[in-house]
């Protein structure tokens, strides 16, 4: 019996190459790779050898053998996608490590997430490389720690790997140190040949509506941050009282949000929650969760495995209204998620806590004094522009739904950060190919460098931004073998000797950190 992917996976490519047939598409050399909601196995080519199950670092490859009830539509999903013919290579084509001439190098790399610890982990392929990793936070990995939800514990198994890449010969950290407040953008490029900024998205997009500041109206990151102990949210407080509870916004993360609102708290205590967020869940009130989509359900913004996920959760989950037949022509992607909504009319409901997906509205005011009473919503109808576009037009009709926690999940966006550029249009530092500009189409700021969403927006990913980082780290080193890169004039050692004055609670990692327990001893200091 074959192998399957089961999940959205962490797309780093590591099963690829462990595959001995070539049976896992698409790969890093493909074109839809980096496109791709998850990794394929070919039922027909797999040999069931379970090479690529091992290579995972999150667990997301299961043999079709040891799948539950909710996991089957995973089999048809993978055999779906081989049902197009695609051309071939014999193996896939691992993509080169850019190559160090003439070193050392010295790389200032800022945040700790995914998209920095891949750039670090392809700098240190070469010799003679050093890397200083640098996060305002006292704990590493960003997004995959502060943004998986909890009882996704195969998808947060992924710091497994870059605790492997931060004990490399070369790694160095400071935690707990902000750039821009404790160390300036010049000081880091006077200590390093180049920085690298691989900050994220670190802001919500807001829904501008009328009542938006209201107690009661929070964005769902924020959420996502409070029930997983990010320092920034982990003493805040939301309002679980009332019965109902609204997301605007129907990508993966409203859907985290709308199952840990649903979901057994003694489920939940098993997992890394934090237990601030695990008794006030206790308490919870909440017994429905209203999703909100402006557009309709071929539009849904969640991936396929997500939405899978969601399924093994013991809840009711119900669509309110019609959800259209696919019809021919359309993706594989929207095919799967008609196919799943449509599933759920037979889906036995039980009177248990509900989560609901309410089509073709979008809000256009929060109601309340205080706080947040109600939400109203404009129902919509679906118009295709000339060029292909899906759009929703408001029909005038209205109505209000009861409630007194509104989430918006509406997309992520950058800030702009102390002595570098900023285009505030797309949200993101203006590159090209992860060489900072001065501006959108502007000169080349020798020697910065950004990788992951404040390079590209916040699209793709966890191992997205292994390409990404790959990239970025290829033009660095080709500007340091060309000579467009000036030799710092301090070292790493005058680096330390700056942050102690400045900075003497910044939590240093690499070869201070390699002492046996240095983990437990830095985690105890949270």
């Amino acid at each position: 019996m074959p192998y399957v992917v089961t999940q959205s996976c962490c797309s780093d490519a590591s099963c690829v190459y462990a595959c001995p047939v070539n049976c896992i598409h698409p790969t890093p050399d493909e074109p839809d790779f980096l496109s791709a909601e998850m990794l394929y196995v070919d039922p027909e080519s797999c040999v069931d050898c379970g090479a690529c199950a091992t290579a995972c670092p999150v667990d997301a490859i299961t043999s079709t053998k040891r799948l539950t009830p909710e996991q089957q539509p995973f089999i048809e999903i993978n055999a779906d996608f081989y049902r197009q013919v695609r051309p071939r290579t014999v193996l896939a084509q691992p993509v080169p490590a850019a190559r160090v001439e003439g070193g050392p190098l010295r790389v200032a790399i800022v945040g700790s997430g995914p998209s920095a610890m891949y750039a670090a982990d392809e700098l240190l392929t070469q010799p003679d490389v050093a890397v200083t990793v640098i996060d305002r936070l006292p704990v590493p990995y960003g997004l995959a720690r502060f943004g998986v939800a909890p009882d996704h514990t195969k998808t947060r198994r992924v710091s497994r790997l870059y605790d492997v890449m931060s004990e490399q010969p070369g790694f160095g950290s400071y935690l707990n140190l902000t750039v821009g407040q404790d160390v300036s953008h010049e000081e880091l490029l006077a200590h390093n040949h180049a920085v690298i900024y691989a900050v994220g998205a670190s802001t919500d997009r807001k829904l501008g509506i009328p009542g938006e500041g209201l107690p009661g109206s929070a964005s769902a990151t924020d959420f996502v941050a409070w029930y997983n102990g990010h320092p920034d949210q982990s003493e805040r407080e939301f309002d679980l009282t009332q019965r109902r509870a609204v997301i605007v916004g129907n990508g993966n993360v409203a859907l985290d949000v709308a199952r840990i609102l649903t979901a057994d708290p003694e489920a939940l205590s098993h997992t890394d929650i934090s237990p601030r967020a695990l008794e006030a869940l206790r308490h919870s009130k909440v017994e429905e969760v209203v999703i909100i989509a402006r557009r309709g359900p071929a539009e849904s913004a969640f991936t396929v495995p997500e939405f899978v996920g969601l399924l093994g959760a013991d809840v009711d989950i119900v669509v309110e209204g019609d959800v259209p037949e696919p019809v021919p022509g359309i993706s594989q992607k929207v095919e799967h998620k008609l196919r799943l909504l449509r599933g759920l009319a037979d889906r036995p409901v039980s009177g248990r806590k509900r989560i609901v997906f309410r089509y073709l509205s979008s809000p256009t005011a929060l109601s309340g004094t205080d706080r947040v009473a109600g939400i109203e919503l404009a129902h919509n109808e679906l118009a295709t522009d000339a060029d292909g576009t899906v759009r929703a037009v408001p029909t005038g009709s209205t109505e209000t739904l009861d409630t007194g926690l509104v989430l918006a999940s509406v997309g992520y966006r950058g800030v702009p950060l102390p002595g570098l550029p900023f285009d505030d249009a797309a949200g993101v530092i203006p590159n090209s190919a992860g060489r900072v500009r001065s501006a959108p189409g502007g000169e080349v700021v020798p020697g910065v460098y950004v990788t992951g969403w404040i390079k590209r927006g916040p699209t793709g990913f966890i191992g997205t931004n292994k390409s990404c980082a790959q990239e970025t780290v290829r033009g660095l080193v080709e500007d340091f073998n060309t000579g467009r890169l000036t030799e710092p004039a301090y070292g790493a050692g005058d680096f330390d000797a700056l942050v102690s004055a400045r900075r003497p609670s910044a939590i240093r990692g690499g070869a201070v950190a390699a002492r046996p327990g240095w983990k437990a001893r830095l985690l105890a200091r949270v």
